[in-house]
């Protein structure tokens, strides 16, 4: 994200050029960091990136067996120390992160003043199952809630724990709990992740998925040993995580399409009519919505794959070193997903900044023309 917002931002004195951000899971942590940056035309981008590109495996990717057994959990309840679920990785490197990196105050700040219009992060309720909506806005910004059941609009301040939740990949990262229910990773039910802009009163979008266009999964022979847990698990991220975004997408080309329609075979009583009905069922009309989408151009598995066969680095401990070991192998099957989910390593990161970086200047007509527009 940081290297596709570096090329649409300003200079540090200008207006910025966001004022509404949203995001799930990493993105999440990333609409964060640039809400809180909103006083600046940069939004701080390069700021970002040091925060990413900082990231060491032998210390952000900490395999932790007994954590994933519930080992440490119980030992922590006998000792009578706080204590986090299971999981597959150590989270505390990456809470540092969070808490240290992102200027709270600063975000909290901008929302006072205006110059944020907007900070949305979605996480699932787990005991419910309703996606939870939480909105940090400024005084000129009225969020309108979904009427749906299953969804939750939770408004205040945005912290350290909304935003952790909101990136609790399930057995990746342990689920978080804020005020007395417990959240985790909000892309696995919210279908809609680009409604929350809408409902903060974007009149246009900019979208950045990292799913590659026109690729669900890469080719499989028509017989295979039967898939390891590893596998699983990367397939399973993808269709939650990933696919909803292509799917959301798809819908809003329509939605634009049928509005443009009904501007044109409608008068504007009839049209306010429909406008109303559509308020009172879903809490505000459809309007047309302009809308950039970034995708890699590279499979970004591919990528994680090529990164762990030529850094491995010996700190990892045994069992870090023997799965970044398998990973690296040209016969690998579960790092083309899993990997890119879990690969916090700053030179992971570079990469991943220049290959955004380079997308956006090769759409470089196709930006100017949506921002003339």
């Amino acid at each position: 994200m940081s290297g596709v917002v570096e090329v649409l931002g300003r200079g540090p004195k200008d207006p910025p050029p966001f004022r509404v951000f949203t995001g799930t899971s990493v993105g999440a942590i990333n609409a964060t960091w640039l809400a809180a940056h909103t006083d600046r035309g940069d939004l701080d981008v390069a700021g970002l990136a040091q925060v990413w590109t900082d990231l060491r495996l032998p210390v952000h990717l900490r395999l932790d067996p007994l954590r994933l057994l519930g080992l440490k959990r119980i030992a922590a309840r006998w000792l009578d120390r706080e204590h986090l679920g299971p999981s597959i990785l150590d989270p505390r490197p990456l809470d540092a992160v969070v808490a240290h990196a992102i200027p709270w105050e600063r975000l909290h700040a901008n929302a006072r003043t205006g110059a944020l219009h907007a900070l949305v992060v979605a996480a699932l309720e787990v005991a419910t199952g309703r996606t939870t909506l939480f909105h940090e806005t400024g005084p000129d910004c009225e969020f309108r809630p979904s009427r749906d059941p299953r969804r939750r609009a939770w408004p205040g301040p945005i912290e350290v724990d909304q935003v952790l939740a909101s990136a609790a990949i399930p057995l990746v990262f342990p689920a978080r709990r804020v005020g007395h229910a417990w959240f985790c990773d909000g892309g696995l039910r919210f279908n809609t992740p680009i409604a929350p802009c809408i409902r903060a009163g974007a009149d246009r979008l900019v979208v950045v998925s990292l799913l590659q266009p026109g690729v669900n999964s890469h080719p499989v022979a028509a017989e295979m040993a039967y898939p390891n847990p590893l596998f699983l698990l990367g397939k399973v991220l993808n269709a939650l995580l990933l696919d909803p975004v292509t799917y959301d997408l798809q819908v809003l080309q329509r939605f634009n399409r049928l509005v443009r329609v009904l501007d044109d075979a409608l008068t504007p009583v009839e049209r306010a009519k429909v406008d109303a009905e559509m308020t009172q069922s879903r809490g505000l009309p459809y309007r047309e919505l302009p809308t950039l989408v970034f995708r890699p151009s590279v499979d970004l598995g591919e990528l994680a794959g090529q990164h762990l066969a030529e850094h491995r680095p010996p700190e990892m401990g045994w069992l870090g070193r023997r799965l970044l070991e398998r990973a690296s192998r040209p016969s690998a099957t579960w790092e083309d997903d899993l990997a890119s989910y879990v690969l916090f390593d700053g030179a992971f990161a570079r990469a991943l900044i220049d290959l955004g970086r380079a997308d956006m200047f090769a759409r470089a007509d196709e930006v100017r023309a949506f921002y003339a527009g």
